[in-house]
């Protein structure tokens, strides 16, 4: 069955959005916030995303575009009352599939989103396990283990390390860690990241052996 993410601001149209879906099936979760919606989509696996375009504390098309930054291709529709042809426009640019405006007939929502949902190719799962030599983190059951080993993590550090991972390879900054965890603009004077950063270290690395998380001086932050 599909998930369905719906980020929107006003309560009521988020619990007539989420009606209007569980009622033809798919399962549903609300974020009234966009920082709560940007944690929700680094923390689980989604099918679709619904986003209100104007959010009182994270622009929605931030969250479009930090998803398309680290790679994530979970197709998002963008409902606004902003109907302008150039908002539409820097909406689709944003990085989003479709622009559905508010208000806007439940059949139509619904049937954009099956449009969008059959665009995901046949036989297509969706990555629940993510892998990094003995490293495995699980999306579904939120459990990190290394050789087989459980690792205790605090959500924080289990979103930080889910980037990290599906970026593995990549040199990481601090910008790109705390914009896709956090959700907001990156405070230059902050030193969350390297406090995450550590604490991760000292959970998955193995004494005496090559270190996963290596500093790339003067760049930012490297797994693999």
């Amino acid at each position: 069955m599909p998930r369905i993410l719906t980020i929107e601001d006003d309560h009521l149209i988020a619990n007539d959005i989420a009606g209007t879906l569980r009622a033809h099936g798919f399962i549903v979760d609300v974020a009234n916030t966009g920082r709560e919606g940007m944690g929700k989509v680094m923390a689980d696996d989604y099918d679709l995303v619904t986003l209100d375009r104007m959010l009182p504390d994270l622009d929605g098309l931030t969250i479009i575009s930090t998803m398309r930054g680290i790679g994530m291709e979970t197709p998002v529709l963008v409902m606004s009352a902003m109907s302008d042809v150039d908002e539409r426009v820097k909406g689709l640019r944003a990085g989003g599939d479709d622009y559905l405006t508010k208000p806007f007939a439940p059949d139509e929502m619904v049937a954009r989103i099956e449009v969008l949902l059959r665009r995901k190719p046949a036989g297509a799962k969706s990555e629940t396990v993510l892998t990094l030599g003995t490293l495995q983190l699980d999306l579904m059951r939120r459990r990190v283990t290394n050789r087989g080993i459980e690792l205790e993590l605090q959500p924080t550090e289990f979103r930080v390390l889910e980037f990290m991972m599906r970026n593995s390879g990549q040199v990481l900054t601090r910008t790109m860690i705390f914009e896709a965890v956090w959700g907001c603009r990156f405070d230059p004077g902050t030193n969350l990241i390297d406090v995450h950063v550590g604490r991760l270290r000292k959970k998955v690395d193995v004494p005496g052996e090559r270190p996963m998380i290596r500093t790339i001086r003067g760049a930012g932050y490297l797994i693999g």
